[in-house]
């Protein structure tokens, strides 16, 4: 990797941890460690990660709170790791707003895996050149403007919505198959997602997740409206302007 991402994992599994960091740190990372909550909120006020990954059920704290607490400041990438590995804790990870969830024991590789692809989708797009906008390729939608080249949703007034790198690629997928409704495995596949399960709430979690926060700027009040016993459907048209890619 041309730079070196950094990551702080905090599981007060010893061992686990020092497996982990010794093996993402072969594969190029800059590791740091924490034991408990009380260790990562110390370590997160010395330094910001490029990603954390998180235990629940630690010492001096539970990794949910910590994961509420940090997503209700900054977007920090965030992957759950847990024995916990039912689908309401999982579902209660991704509501905090973690951007994935792995549960023990888990293959070292699939990991890896996890990692990669949320570093991707965390990954800031590149300064924009001084061009005119039309020249930037931008989907319109309600009161909605999406940047595919900067991953970014912003209003039409130029308010920028946060969303998490999942969010932005859920909210992608409805843009490029509006009026359409998108099934659970659908939205997976559009999302590239083969290691998510469609037929638990994870799906129906993200959907919540990017609604609220598009609700609070939307011209209509459904914009993204459940078909019941179907899936999802984005009930707007969608004007592209700009280059196609």
């Amino acid at each position: 990797m041309s730079e070196q991402a950094s990551i702080l994992i905090v599981d007060d599994d010893v061992t686990l941890r020092e497996t982990l960091g010794d093996f993402l740190a072969a594969e190029g990372y800059a590791i740091g460690h924490a034991g408990n909550v009380v260790e990562a909120r110390a370590a997160l006020e010395r330094t910001t990660p490029d990603l954390l990954l998180l235990d629940i059920n630690m010492p001096g704290g539970d990794g949910l709170t910590l994961a509420g607490d940090l997503r209700s400041k900054t977007q920090l990438p965030i992957i759950i790791l847990s024995g916990k590995g039912s689908m309401v804790d999982r579902v209660v990870g991704l509501e905090v707003g973690a951007d994935d969830y792995l549960a023990k024991p888990f293959e070292l590789r699939e990991l890896l895996a996890r990692v990669r692809a949320v570093l991707r989708r965390a990954k800031p797009a590149p300064l924009a050149s001084a061009e005119p906008a039309t020249e930037v390729r931008q989907a319109h939608f309600d009161a909605f403007v999406l940047t595919p080249s900067r991953r970014e949703l912003s209003t039409v007034s130029g308010v920028h919505v946060e969303l998490t790198g999942a969010e932005y690629n859920l909210v992608a997928a409805f843009v490029e198959r509006p009026n359409r409704v998108l099934t659970r495995d659908g939205i997976a596949d559009a999302m590239n997602k083969d290691d998510w399960d469609a037929f638990d709430r994870s799906i129906d979690t993200l959907v919540s997740r990017l609604r609220r926060k598009m609700t609070r700027h939307a011209k209509q009040p459904n914009v993204i409206q459940t078909v019941r016993g179907e899936g999802y459907v984005l009930a707007c048209p969608v004007r592209w302007s700009g280059p196609k890619d």
